[in-house]
């Protein structure tokens, strides 16, 4: 594949294909004759790779990371093989890893439930604990740098800013690392050790549980937060709905000082176990994905940090739910992936277990899309594939309302879901204006017209009222009342 801009082979590596492009370089797809296996080969720009050593340069944090990696042998670690230069081109192989970045699940709203969070963080601190053990600490850990393979399991990349003990491949005092997931004492230039991932992962923890990081705002902004102020605890925070024995896990990670929080990640897994009341199964979450059905591809969420996720085909022998037919758990992932992309997969086989009929089912998805305008364009396309009735569940939290409607059209309703059926007429859009009045007053009257507009959807227009309602039990009671609307 070579032209002007990319090479044919670096070193003893065929170039197969371009898998990213940024500003410290290009990413490919390589090839090794010698061991047959595929790799991908990291590049620095030719005008980066100077002998500038000091921390923090591209050409230095390529080689630290080349040396930092390299001593580490870990299946939750992106492996590197080798480091080398051709044609006045620098590039390390490793591992190529198909999968795609946490970070890109978060930006989509996805929700993981609280079975899969220990576990995804169960894999981290493990990961973490090995680095540690050899002497390195990563100091840049965030979602963008935790891919989630296609069988499940997780790999730290990027040791491009890692620190090892006993070297002076980068200085303790200089401050590097993305401001979000930095420490205190990362951003005050003080000493470190590793206590500095115990923070990220904490960070990645919080995120997980809220959908969001601790701290927002410029880099002056996060400086001062970081370094001053105490997050809200996760069970606190709006739509969250998380168990409240994550609140101290979350607050002595993220601890101030140092020494406050857990020594080391084993320290912190521990107290993950405690919390949860039995062992952490982190195989579970690879579990459910093995039970997935094949699917098309589809547009990634984001640039995959390596490569695309593949796709896989359903282990042998793992039955669908007896009660459902094989085209209307594939017709519903198809749905649900084009707002949370490859994981829409495991989301519909683990809600098909736990739901008797169609309507029930997107319901239970729907709680997964948490973004207003995705969840609205999803309740969209269910009602096309129910037949113009959907469930929707009330609070923001994805909890479902406690009422169940018996008189509304579609299905026979089931605890905790809100049957939503029938066209969106002008009667019914009168009658909603009165009971939205109820809670909200006389701004109803616009709220209920910038719901109504382009669309003929009742799902999509409850749910849009219900929006406007920021108490839960209010917005279950308004939703029970307008799914009664004849």
């Amino acid at each position: 594949m070579g032209d002007t801009k990319h090479p044919a082979q670096l070193g003893k590596y065929r170039i197969t294909a371009v898998l990213g492009e940024g500003a410290m370089g290009v990413v490919y797809k390589g090839f090794d004759p010698d061991i047959q296996r595929t790799v991908a080969l990291k590049t620095i720009r030719a005008q980066l790779d100077t002998d500038d050593a000091s921390p923090g340069a591209p050409a230095s944090r390529f080689r630290n990371e080349a040396q930092a990696a390299g001593r580490l042998m870990h299946p939750g670690i992106v492996a590197v093989y080798d480091f080398g230069r051709d044609q006045q081109i620098a590039y390390i192989a490793m591992e190529y890893v198909e999968g795609r970045s946490l970070a890109s699940y978060l930006s989509s709203k996805v929700r993981f439930t609280d079975t899969d969070i220990p576990g995804i963080m169960s894999q981290l601190l493990d990961a973490l604990d090995h680095a540690h053990s050899k002497g390195v600490w990563h100091r840049d850990i965030k979602p963008a740098n935790i891919i989630m393979m296609a069988n499940g399991r997780l790999k730290v990349a990027d040791f491009g800013i890692a620190r090892i003990e006993s070297t002076h491949l980068t200085q303790t005092h200089y401050m590097v690392g993305t401001p979000s997931h930095m420490a205190p004492e990362q951003f005050l230039g003080k000493p470190m050790d590793r206590r500095v991932d115990i923070y990220g992962a904490g960070v990645v923890l919080y995120q997980l549980l809220t959908g969001r990081a601790p701290f927002a705002g410029t880099t002056e902004a996060l400086m001062y937060k970081v370094v001053n102020e105490l997050p809200p605890p996760p069970s606190t925070v709006e739509g969250a709905s998380r168990p409240g024995w994550y609140d101290a896990v979350i607050a002595r990670a993220l601890a101030k000082r140092a020494e406050d929080r857990y020594p080391d990640a084993e320290a912190f897994l521990r107290a993950l176990f405690d919390g949860a009341g039995q062992n952490i199964d982190d195989t579970g979450w690879e579990k459910t994905l093995m039970m997935a059905p094949p699917r098309p591809a589809s547009p990634p969420l984001s640039p995959p940090t390596f490569a695309p996720p593949s796709m896989g085909s359903p282990s042998a022998g793992t039955p669908l739910p007896a009660h459902w037919d094989k085209a209307q758990l594939t017709q519903a992932e198809l749905t649900l992936a084009k707002h949370v992309g490859p994981l829409a997969s495991v989301l519909v086989r683990r809600a098909a277990r736990e739901c008797a009929d169609i309507n029930e089912l997107y319901a239970r998805l729907a709680e997964q899309v948490t973004d207003p305008r995705a969840r609205d364009a999803f309740l969209g396309q269910a009602s096309l594939v129910t037949g113009g009735s959907v469930r929707t569940a009330g609070g923001s939290s994805g909890t479902p309302s406690a009422a169940a409607s018996k008189g509304a059209a579609g299905s026979k309703g089931s605890a905790g879901a809100t049957t939503l059926g029938g066209p969106l007429n002008d009667a019914v859009i009168d009658k909603a204006q009165a009971l939205l009045a109820q809670h909200v007053g006389p701004i109803a009257k616009v709220l209920v017209k910038r719901a109504a507009a382009g669309i003929d959807s009742r799902a999509v227009f409850f749910n849009r009222l219900a929006e406007a309602v920021s108490d839960p039990k209010a917005r279950e009671k308004l939703l029970d009342e307008l799914a009664r609307l004849r």
